[in-house]
Order: C-alpha cells, then structure tokens, then sequence
C-alpha cells in the first residue's frame, strides 16, 4: 500500500495552485489542432495497437535509424521510464540516479522494490557528467544507471565522449544506462547525438511532450536492443496493456510534420532564452549555469533569506509559480521553466526580479 508519495514533486506538481504566471510547467507551449495538417481526417477511434501501432513503430524507428523491433511505445517518457525499470529492476537490485535529478526516476526504482544510489551532477563543474564519479557508484547490486539529457533540472548538455565512456563503464560492470531524452530535441543549434547510436548498453526514453508541444498525445517510447525491447513489451502487458489508439494515429500525423514542429520549437525558445540569458545577466543575487537549451533552467539563490521566502512572494505579491529545488535535492534553487508563452515569462522575470528586490537579495 502506497501512503507516502514516492515522486514528491510530481505530487506537488499535481496540487500545487496555478497562478497567472506559471514558470512552474516544463512543457512547451502547446500546439493545437492547426498545427497538424491533416490531423481531423486521419483521426481513427480503434484499429490495431497490440505492440503498437505499426506506423508509429516505422516512424519512430526511421527517426533514431533502427529496425522497428527496437522500438517499444508508452504513455509518455514517464511511462517508458517505467516500463523499462519494470522490466529490468527488482526488489534487492540497485538503481543509480544522478543528483540533482527529476524526482520520479528514483520514486519509481522505490515502488518497485529497489535501493536508490545517488551520484552528484555539481554546479560547481556546470553540470557536466563525471563518468569516473559515476561509475564510483556502481556496486555488484548496480542494475541500471540513469541519466537525463538535457538533464533535468538545469537543461545542461551532457558530451557525446561523457555518454561513449560512461557505457563503457555501464557494460564492464554489466549493467544498463537508460538516458532520458526528454529535453534532447530542444536543444540549441544542430540536433544532439542520441545514445541510441552509442550501443547496446544504452536504453533510450523520449516523447513529443517538452520539445514539441504535443504533451497531451502522451506519445512516449523507448529505444534499446531488441532484447531489451521484447521485456518492455512484456511489462507493458501489466501497466495499461496497449497505447490510446487515437493518440498514436495522430503522433505519426506528428511525425510527418516533425521538422515543422521542430522549426515552432526552436523559434519559440532561442527568443525565450535569450530573455532569460539577459535577465541572468543583470542579477548578481543569482548565479546560473547556462542551460544547452530546452525548457527549463536551475538558477541558485546565492544569499539567504533562501528559496523558501521568494517562492512564497512569488506566489502571494506576484501570482507567479517556479519549483523550489528541494525537490530536486537542491534547495538553494529554483526551477524556472521558459518554454511558454513570451510575454508571460517576460512577466515571470519581472516578478522574480521584483521579488528578490523585496526580500532585499541585492
């Protein structure tokens, strides 16, 4: 019996008040019906979806240059991410999460029975992925690494060479990496290497929510070897079984159309951005590392009174929602997302910045 939330920010996430200004969602601005040519006439109610829906398979399959038996679909990242633990983990294994980190990765290793090990992602070297730091980590009990790129929070790139060694490490100790790639289509100028190309030590998660803006498709998958595939599939079976039918029709519909929903993407976040760049500039009560793109960035309050009284400002004087970074195991910071509209982040960072002269952080 579940009576403690295992994920207290998606807890948070799904009770939290919603204010004017909300820098509190990670999502992109979501597209509409407009947005997908085509999309009312190829709507289907029910066909055929039992291991998914074959032309969703093709599609996502051409899209990372693999054979569709190495695709498995799900409801959203979320839900690959848990397919995957659920196929591979057990009750007395290891699960090795990076810290900070998105707080369902480690909630769901605990459902299922597991130990959670932490390694540090520090702001103090960017962000970036310590391989040896890692893999100093790993015990004979390590069944899979986990790691998101662009990492959640703080929307930092991690190098292809980081990923190539870390599986090196993962397949000397016999264990699996599953890397969320969430965020990796957002990233900034030419599309990021997945690891999916990297070998079959990586597991691969994804969907068209955050850099797409069609997170009410709930289209997910994961990418792997056709081994590893075969047991997603399989533990499917006891989650929900098969994907909402008309959702993975209109997600090939979306498919077709990526390169002009990736354009929307791009032209929506290298403008939001660069305001949240310039705002940065101008705070010296704040210091951030500079997001590779993405939704969201992980600035860190560098003088007290702590994240705790601005949230609270932000909310009460300004009607306005970050993500206090206690839920992330950083609580000097806050998550700031700018995947929204412009004018309203532009008011979020009004407001933040009127919020801090407030509490006198200057």
């Amino acid at each position: 019996m579940i009576t403690v939330a295992l994920a207290p920010y998606m807890a948070w996430a799904k009770t939290r008040p919603r204010p004017m200004i909300d820098l509190a969602s990670s999502n992109l601005l979501a597209c509409d019906i407009g947005d997908l040519p085509g999309a009312r006439d190829a709507l289907q109610i029910a066909g055929h979806n039992d291991e998914g829906f074959e032309p969703l398979l093709e599609r996502i399959a051409a899209r990372y240059g693999v054979t569709p038996d190495r695709v498995a679909t799900a409801t959203g990242t979320s839900g690959a991410n848990f397919l995957v633990y659920a196929a591979l983990v057990g009750a007395g294994d290891e699960v090795l999460v990076e810290q900070p980190g998105y707080d369902p990765l480690a909630g769901s290793a605990r459902l299922l029975g597991a130990q959670v090990r932490t390694f540090e992602r520090r702001f103090e070297e960017g962000y970036r992925l310590d391989v040896e730091r890692c893999a100093g980590s790993m015990t004979p009990r390590t069944r899979l690494v986990v790691v998101t790129n662009l990492h959640n929070p703080t929307g930092v790139a991690a190098a292809v060479g980081e990923l190539r060694a870390l599986g090196e490490r993962a397949l000397a100790h016999g264990v699996h990496v599953l890397v969320d790639e969430v965020y990796l289509d957002a990233a900034e100028g030419q599309p990021r290497t997945s690891a999916a190309s990297l070998g079959d030590p990586f597991i691969v998660t994804s969907s068209l929510t955050k850099a797409y803006g069609l997170a009410g498709l709930r289209c997910g998958w994961v990418i792997g070897s056709p081994d590893i595939i075969r047991r997603v599939r399989r533990a499917r079976d006891l989650v929900d079984g098969v994907g909402a039918f008309p959702a993975e029709v209109l997600s090939v519909v979306a498919f077709d159309h990526l390169d002009a929903l990736r354009r929307r993407s791009r032209a929506l976040l290298e403008g939001n951005l660069a305001l949240v760049r310039a705002f940065m500039a101008t705070r010296r009560d704040l210091a951030c590392v500079d997001p590779s793109g993405g939704t969201v960035c992980f600035p860190r309050l560098v003088s007290e009174p702590g994240v705790a009284p601005l949230v609270r400002i932000l909310l009460e004087r300004y009607e306005t929602a970050v993500v206090p970074g206690q839920f992330f195991g950083a609580p000097q910071h806050v998550r700031l997302s700018f995947g929204g509209a412009r004018e309203t982040l532009a008011q979020g960072l009004r407001a933040i910045g009127a919020a801090l002269d407030d509490l006198g952080t200057r």
